[in-house]
């Protein structure tokens, strides 16, 4: 039964990635707002929502590591896994506002969780509303003054839709992603139970790859379709999302406090440590783009962390 949830899960993750991405056009068209901007917006907060309603449901049920360990994972998914997979699949050629904003929130954002959980190893009520303050900051600054970071290889095939169906593919898109994250997390989680593993190994692993899988397919379906300013701007963006929004807003409505000091001596310094490296393979070895070279590379670290995380 766990492996059909999974396969099912699976299945409307992929739908969703579609369906979200014929939405995130149509909105960055209409609205006339580059499309790295809807990727770090309205489809990255679309995928963050598995993270989300996780983290909340974990925090809830006083499994604080579960909550924290799903962000940290996903940041470090994300990175490792989901970006390497998709410059595996086709290069990305990084315009000078990649590392002037995009990458810089990113990294600012995840030093700002490492340090208030290094101070006293928690996340209270007051730090949550100063994280989700930042995000509506960013966000205003993004709609107001953000340019291109990714160039757009074909803008001549883009398909202006109606509102209404702009409006319908990102709502069914949201839910295929969210139910398909539910159905995957449910079954990869009762394997991993049945296994004996701890909650935080769950969380930064099994759960944070499955709640990752929506910006896989999503970023995957953009790559393929040649929308690559929205894939990327998806995983920064959902980075961005997951410290600001999804650890913000559960905070507020219960504090989180580290149990378990492996968030903190080990997985915290992976995800400060994935976003580093990000910003060097911009320009080493190929100045301004992220090739298939850095795939692997992005890719061999996190089956490093993984191996190192189940051993």
């Amino acid at each position: 039964m766990d492996f059909v949830l999974i396969v099912v899960g699976l299945l409307f993750l992929i739908l969703g990635g579609n369906w979200l991405l014929k939405a995130a056009v149509g909105f960055s068209l209409r609205l006339n707002i580059s499309k790295i901007v809807i990727g770090m917006t309205v489809v990255s907060f679309a995928t963050s929502a598995p993270e989300l309603v996780v983290s909340i449901k974990a925090a809830l049920n006083g499994h604080a590591d579960l909550a924290l360990g799903n962000v940290i994972g996903s940041n470090i998914a994300n990175l490792g896994l989901v970006l390497g997979i998709t410059i595996i699949l086709s290069t990305i050629t990084i315009q000078k506002s990649f590392y002037k904003t995009d990458w810089p929130v990113m990294m600012i954002s995840s030093l700002f969780l490492y340090f208030i959980l290094a101070f006293d190893g928690k996340i209270e009520q007051y730090e949550g509303i100063v994280l989700v303050s930042l995000l509506i900051a960013f966000l205003i600054y993004l709609l107001r003054f953000q340019k291109t970071a990714v160039f757009d290889e074909m803008p001549d095939d883009d398909e202006e839709l109606p509102l209404y169906k702009d409006v319908f593919f990102m709502a069914i898109g949201g839910v295929a992603l969210w139910g398909g994250s539910e159905l995957l997390i449910q079954g990869a989680t009762d394997l991993a139970i049945d296994l004996g593993v701890s909650t935080r190994v769950i969380g930064v692993t099994i759960v944070s790859i499955g709640t990752s899988i929506p910006e896989l397919a999503a970023s995957v379906v953009a790559i393929l379709k040649r929308e690559k300013a929205i894939s990327l701007g998806n995983l920064i963006g959902s980075n961005i999302f997951n410290i600001l929004a999804v650890l913000g807003i559960t905070s507020i409505i219960t504090p989180l406090s580290v149990s378990d000091e492996g968030l903190l001596t080990n997985d915290i310094f992976w995800m400060l440590g994935f976003a580093f490296l990000v910003l060097i393979l911009v320009f080493i070895p190929s100045r301004m783009k992220l090739g298939w070279r850095d795939g692997i590379i992005l890719l061999g670290l996190y089956g490093v962390f993984i191996f190192q995380m189940l051993t």
